[in-house]
């Protein structure tokens, strides 16, 4: 008899062949039934338990020993995500476990959610919180930074607990939600503020929150006149997107103009239920925008970016950001030099469709805010031309028609022939 790690690896490996397929097919994808039975085969459930993300919710992975059932570790492994997992705790959904190819340590799935010991490294550029979000915390859980809109964190709790999160800092204090005393304090300061007309739901991920919950706060925030949009911050449709059902798309269409922020890492978390996930939100009258965050090993080539984005396209999924990966302490090992991100960026460019191509930002430390970083296009500039170097490397000069020298001599040649 075959050891069950062995039995598990080759069966991963079949399925992993039969996922790739679907993801890849774009004329035909199979029914997303047959591919949920294929992964509930590694945790022994009916279909009617996996589909229910309250299940998926219960049941995520929180030890090494419930780790050691589906992945092959060292005791040496072992030993080291229990130290890891002492400051920075781990949880994994069921569904985003069952995409992690078991037998390789640098698959971009198990990178993304299992703990290494390189988390508990500190550089001495990383902080706790490099945004400086407690810094422009204006009451309990509201982060005002920019003039027009505000952040509002709900919650720390999260389906599955990235191992790159910007609020790494928030897992030592265990799961809380902002109680409703703190929520009517928040949006009795946006009353206030009548500047802010943009309200940033997030979290932890706002989706853990029951729907009844979840209801309450886009109705509250939606009361007040001056906010015109809300965005909403959550990670569900990749890690749990179980959750997106029919009672939750209904509540998200009565608030609307709401746009919900994903985040999409990786061209295999885009699955038949997440393409589903995606299809529903779509439905309800909320656009989709991405934001993937640029990680050493996971996402730092052209050819990943390229799938990714034009997978994320054909989902009904706009590429948004491509974030640097911010200061964080316990992330260091998922950094990357920005000319890593500005050369993806220039090699995109032209060889697929722009829409298909992310704003490369970085989030300044301190609360400086966003920035965007591009390929640098212009290599010289006078008064009549500019000289640029386009996607395919050639030199050409662009005539300027709209440079003061040409204005100049308009207005000249226009009065002479008026006084004439």
């Amino acid at each position: 008899m075959r050891p069950q790690a062995t039995l598990f690896r080759e069966e991963k490996k079949e399925f992993s062949h039969n996922i790739a397929t679907a993801v890849q097919s774009e004329e035909e994808e199979p029914p997303l039934s047959a591919v949920a039975e294929e992964r509930q085969l590694f945790f022994g459930n009916s279909s009617q338990s996996w589909n229910d993300w309250r299940w998926q919710f219960r049941n995520r992975v929180t030890t090494v020993e419930q780790l050691l059932k589906f992945i092959p570790l060292t005791s040496n492994e072992c030993a080291q995500i229990r130290s890891v997992s002492a400051k920075y705790p781990l949880a994994i959904t069921p569904y985003y476990l069952s995409l992690l190819e078991p037998s390789d340590p640098y698959d971009p799935i198990r990178l993304q959610s299992v703990p290494t010991i390189a988390e508990l490294s500190k550089s001495c550029v990383s902080m706790e919180d490099p945004l400086a979000e407690q810094q422009h915390s204006v009451v309990p859980g509201l982060v005002h930074r920019y003039p027009d809109r505000v952040l509002m964190v709900l919650t720390d709790i999260c389906p599955m607990l990235c191992r790159h999160c910007t609020r790494k800092r928030e897992w030592q204090y265990g799961g809380w939600v902002r109680t409703p005393e703190q929520f009517e304090n928040m949006l009795a300061y946006i009353r206030q503020h009548k500047e802010v007309r943009d309200v940033i739901v997030s979290g932890g991920d706002p989706l853990t929150l029951s729907t009844v919950r979840l209801e309450e706060v886009l109705s509250g925030i939606r009361r007040i006149p001056h906010v015109e949009i809300i965005r909403i911050g959550t990670r569900v449709p990749v890690v749990l997107p179980q959750r997106i059902d029919d009672e939750l798309c209904n509540v998200l269409s009565k608030f609307g103009p709401i746009w919900l922020n994903t985040h999409f890492n990786h061209p295999r978390e885009i699955t038949p239920e997440a393409t589903r996930a995606c299809d529903l939100i779509v439905r309800a009258g909320v656009p989709v925008n991405n934001q993937s965050v640029l990680l050493k090993g996971i996402n730092d080539s052209v050819e990943t970016q390229i799938k990714l984005c034009q997978s994320l396209l054909r989902i009904k999924v706009r590429p948004y950001y491509l974030f640097q990966c911010d200061d964080v302490a316990g992330t260091e090992h998922f950094w990357t030099s920005v000319e890593s991100g500005v050369e993806i960026i220039r090699n995109m460019r032209g060889f697929t469709s722009g829409l298909a191509i992310p704003n490369y930002v970085i989030d300044l430390p301190n609360g400086g805010g966003k920035i965007p970083v591009s390929p640098d296009y212009i290599l010289e500039r006078t008064l009549d031309e500019l000289i640029v170097r386009n996607y395919q490397g050639k030199i050409m000069h662009y005539s300027n028609p709209g440079n003061s020298q040409t204005r100049v001599m308009s207005e000249v040649v226009l009065k002479d022939v008026i006084i004439v």
